[in-house]
């Protein structure tokens, strides 16, 4: 007996004996929070606590429709009632639009990644964003570490892996290629995921992609997901309606043992994808050589805010908690506050005082020169909005219903306006006599700048993913300028929120810019690829110049900026576009990563600093 145990244990170790049979359900974009959501998970759950022979629950990724807390606690509600073990991970419904910066997720949840073994096999989740700022999907920075350390820690190297996440590893993930190369490393059967409410079949690369249904009812499908089987070195999917019926087997990917990866994928449909897709090209580099890097940081988790600088020194935030100041020069740390939360909030700075918001619930004042805490203002909820300061003020939304106005020297709070609908994300626009912000709840405002009182507001009906909520929003005479998911440039009137005019006419998203003498407004075609400029006096939309910039679909929600003879224009693929304003013609282009540009921050002398989604700060020098 104790031979045979021996000889099975050698066997484990060199991956001759095969994994054993596993039977899970894989339920994904449950999106509590739509209509009948609640309704279909409920019946999903069950008639998953009706089949004794389910080993485990996979949940692939939007979980709700916003992202808010009561949606994600009303899931967690509903997904306790399961009686076998379950695995999450969130997806851009969940990320996207979280009034907690997504941190809810993980405090309701527990995490949002996950590993485990299970019968020989090695599950591995990992969450996927975009995290708050609009763009392709990206498998957070932090989340790629985590994914090296289990791959690390692996003590059969040829044990079969499976990947979980909420996106298909293609071109919609920024970083796609960072995960296919680590997975196509070690023995991967295959990556299951959501996010297109289908059941489809692909090949990543010679990795197996398997994506489910969504779990809702539709006019013409039941509730449903997959149950999925392996067995005989094969993985099975079926669907299974919440009235217990089964559908033929749609799916099969052979899962037996295979070193090293590079399997290819056989079901009953043709896999979506079978060629690889190229890697991100950086030879437009090369067209402008006299672009060049002068420093580079890498942080070790996503950076979700922008840069402001003062002097000799910067100061940004990253998604593990700190705020960090470096030497604009070298690009060296001088110091970091680490809070207790992530943080998508551009630090503003006056003079000696950085002030800069956390999702752990508060507002932070730091010295400049030291980094040390002047004074901290509790909130209520989460924070993701960016602060503006004039004149000894502090301007911010919240994720509270509040807006509010805070003393710069004390952090004492001067006013707060409490009938904001849905969460702040933006920072506010000052005006002479006013303050002006839009939330996710369809709403822009106006609030008188001395007291906080209500001057207008400007709602609009509709999905509440429209919202102007994402936009720094400008101004030129008299008119206050908006985008937003709708895909309007929008004209209000300053004192009014009367519409002035809106045209469709050009696509456009999120970011918009304003010419630093206020007689152009700017925006990204979001489609066409176009950057375009109109005049901010004209009583009607009208195009003062159009540059084909070649930026191909662009979401990018980052403000473009305008300093000396250039206008800056950020990207959704790491490109930082420059377009001479005089000529209307691309100067050049660099391109830093393949993730979304936050800012784009003048610097004077020929450089400027760039943050990038996936971690990066850099220092661009204009020869």
């Amino acid at each position: 007996m104790k031979i045979l145990l021996s000889l099975c244990l050698i066997l484990l170790q060199i991956g001759i004996v095969s994994a054993q049979k596993l039977h899970f359900a894989h339920v994904t974009d449950t999106h509590i929070g739509s209509q009948s959501a609640t309704e279909d998970l409920n019946a999903t759950i069950d008639d998953i606590n009706r089949q004794a022979e389910i080993d485990f629950v996979l949940f692939t990724g939007d979980i709700t429709e916003f992202g808010s807390d009561e949606e994600l606690i009303q899931a967690r509600k509903i997904i306790d009632r399961l009686k076998i073990p379950w695995y999450i991970t969130p997806g851009n419904h969940d990320s996207k639009w979280s009034e907690s910066g997504n941190n809810s997720f993980v405090t309701i949840f527990g995490s949002e990644r996950f590993s485990f073994e299970k019968n020989g096999y090695l599950f591995i989740g990992t969450a996927s964003g975009p995290n708050m700022r609009m763009g392709p999907g990206l498998v957070p920075r932090e989340q790629i570490v985590f994914l090296d350390s289990v791959l690390k820690s692996r003590k059969n190297p040829d044990q079969p892996v499976i990947f979980v996440n909420h996106y298909p590893l293609d071109e919609s993930l920024s970083n796609w290629y960072d995960v296919t190369d680590r997975l196509n490393s070690v023995n991967i059967k295959a990556t299951l995921l959501g996010h297109g409410h289908a059941n489809r079949i692909y090949n990543f690369e010679g990795i197996p992609g398997i994506m489910g249904r969504s779990n809702l009812q539709t006019k013409k499908a039941e509730v449903g997901y997959n149950l999925v089987t392996i067995k005989q070195d094969t993985i099975f999917y079926a669907e299974r309606l919440s009235s217990g019926k089964i559908l033929p087997i749609w799916c099969k990917v052979p899962a037996g043992a295979n070193p090293r990866g590079n399997s290819s994928s056989k079901n009953i449909n043709d896999a979506v994808a079978s060629k690889p897709f190229p890697r991100p090209d950086y030879s437009v580099n090369q067209k402008y050589p006299n672009i060049r890097a002068l420093w580079k940081i890498q942080e070790m988790s996503d950076i979700g805010s922008g840069i402001s600088a003062h002097k000799n020194r910067a100061v940004y935030a990253n998604t593990a908690g700190d705020i960090v100041a470096i030497d604009l020069r070298s690009g060296s740390k001088i110091w970091s506050f680490i809070t207790a939360g992530k943080i998508y909030s551009t630090p503003a700075i006056d003079g000696n005082r950085v002030v800069c918001a956390s999702t752990d619930h508060n507002i932070y004042c730091l010295d400049l020169q030291s980094g040390k805490l002047i004074w901290m203002h509790p909130t209520v909820k989460p924070i993701v909005a960016s602060p503006a300061v004039e004149a000894t003020r502090v301007y911010i939304g919240s994720s509270d219903g509040s807006f509010r106005c805070i003393n710069l020297s004390d952090g004492k709070l001067i006013w707060k306006f409490d009938s904001v609908k849905n969460f702040v994300e933006c920072k506010p626009l000052i005006l002479k006599n006013s303050v002006s912000f839009g939330s996710w709840g369809n709403t822009f405002y106006s609030l008188d700048k001395k007291t906080g009182n209500l001057n207008w507001k400007r709602e609009i009906q509709g999905n509440r993913m429209l919202s102007p909520a994402a936009v720094w929003p400008v101004a030129a005479h008299g008119k206050i300028f908006v985008v937003a998911p709708d895909r309007h440039l929008t004209a209000l009137d300053e004192n009014t929120g009367k519409e002035i005019w809106d045209s469709g006419k050009y696509s456009c998203r999120e970011s918009i810019g304003i010419s630093a003498n206020g007689n152009l407004v700017f925006i990204k075609n979001m489609t066409e690829g176009n950057v375009d400029a109109f005049f901010t006096a004209a009583t009607n939309q009208e195009l003062a110049w159009e540059c084909k910039a070649d930026l191909g679909y662009e979401i990018a929600p980052s403000p473009l900026i305008e300093s000396g003879k250039f206008l800056y224009v950020p990207t959704a693929t790491g490109v930082v576009v420059a377009i001479n304003t005089k000529t209307h013609q691309v100067a050049w282009k660099h391109k830093i990563c393949n993730a979304l540009i936050n800012s784009v921050l003048p610097i004077g002398k020929g450089r400027i600093l760039v943050s990038t989604m996936d971690g990066q700060v850099v220092c661009l020098a204009v020869e």
